[in-house]
């Protein structure tokens, strides 16, 4: 037998066949439960759905109140005690000498603050950050400007295609600063050596040189005793007591007459003295004016001394001759530019200088 032939989609048993029904279902069962339970909602009255209670609930209301008037343990903490004397502050003087400066405006301002206080203090509860603005002023830190711009520009030699007369000035700067590193540590104080050279003494030779020295000195002292002695037993006579005292005499004479000499002669010379005094004055305020240069070119070149190391300024990164290329292709790598902001920070003086570490391979 054959299969039976498929008959077409497109007549209308097909069409009932595919109609869905799912919104009448949903109707009949929503009719159905409004049946049930006394008809639909939407069709209600407010009235018969709302209504306004109108009796007066005590109960409730006093456990609101009683609820209110309980403090907590954080505002209880806060209120005065009045068997506690309160601590007095040492910056009371302080207070009432800037409350004195103020202007009217704020006299008005404090006398309102203080009604607010007071009616604090009525209720019992304390400010604790009234004074926050003066502890502000108290805490601020003043930030010292430093005269070392943040990023430094390279003379032009340092380019890597520079000019020949700038890289040999900028080479020639490299050179002189490696020589003067070198010659501080040739020419420089050598250091105390941890041993010296020599043949080792016992302990028991040691004693025996410490008391040989000991009999000489007394030997010495013993010896020049009887010198003494004798010098202390000569006898002055009158006639030498007299001449000694004469001698005294006319020495104080002659002092007191080089002392009037002298007076006489500075009172002379009063003009001289006091161009003398005018240049002494205008060298030492050039020197004054000499050492704030030279303070303010050092401020330039190095930071002030912050920690126990000194800074040490970075080596000039100059090319040689043969590294010059004229390219950035081919220009060598080098990663200079972390220890270059570091240096920077350092010798601004925002950190202080850490000692040279160098890694060990």
């Amino acid at each position: 037998m054959g299969k039976k032939p498929k008959s077409s989609r497109k007549g209308k048993k097909a069409w009932r066949a595919n109609i869905s029904t799912d919104d009448i279902d949903e109707f009949i069962e929503k009719s159905t439960k409004d049946a049930l339970t006394g008809g639909s909602l939407a069709e209600v009255p407010n009235e018969s759905l709302f209504f306004v209670d109108k009796s007066k609930d005590l109960s409730v209301k006093r456990k609101i109140e009683k609820h209110r008037e309980k403090v907590l343990h954080c505002d209880s903490v806060l209120q005065r005690n009045p068997f506690v004397k309160a601590i007095p502050s040492s910056n009371d003087k302080k207070k009432s000498s800037m409350k004195n400066k103020k202007n009217k405006k704020d006299s008005t301002e404090a006398s309102t603050s203080k009604d607010d206080a007071t009616k604090d203090g009525e209720s019992g509860i304390v400010d604790l950050w009234e004074n926050e603005a003066e502890g502000d002023i108290r805490t601020r830190k003043v930030v010292k400007t430093s005269v070392i711009p943040a990023v430094e520009v390279d003379p032009p030699g340092c380019s890597y295609n520079p000019n020949f007369e700038a890289h040999q000035d900028s080479l020639a700067k490299a050179v002189a600063e490696e020589m003067q590193k070198v010659y501080q540590s040739e020419l420089g104080p050598q250091p105390v050596p941890l041993t010296v050279q020599g043949d080792a003494i016992e302990e028991e030779e040691m004693y025996f040189l410490e008391a040989d020295n000991g009999d000489d000195e007394a030997n010495e002292e013993n010896e020049d005793a009887p010198e003494k002695s004798s010098s202390m037993k000569k006898m002055v006579t009158r006639v030498e007591f007299n001449r000694r005292a004469r001698l005294k005499d006319r020495q104080k004479k002659e002092s007191e007459a080089k002392k009037k000499a002298e007076i006489s002669k500075e009172i002379d010379s009063l003009p001289t003295i006091i161009d003398e005094i005018a240049k002494e004055d205008e060298e030492k305020q050039k020197r004054m004016m000499r050492r704030l240069v030279a303070k303010q070119e050092r401020l330039k070149q190095q930071p002030p001394r912050l920690g126990r190391h000194k800074f040490v300024p970075a080596p000039t990164q100059v090319l040689l001759s043969e590294e010059i290329t004229g390219s950035l292709r081919k220009l060598k790598a080098c990663c200079t530019l972390a220890t270059d902001r570091f240096k920077s920070l350092e010798k601004r003086g925002l950190i202080p200088p850490s000692a040279n570490k160098r890694r060990r391979r």
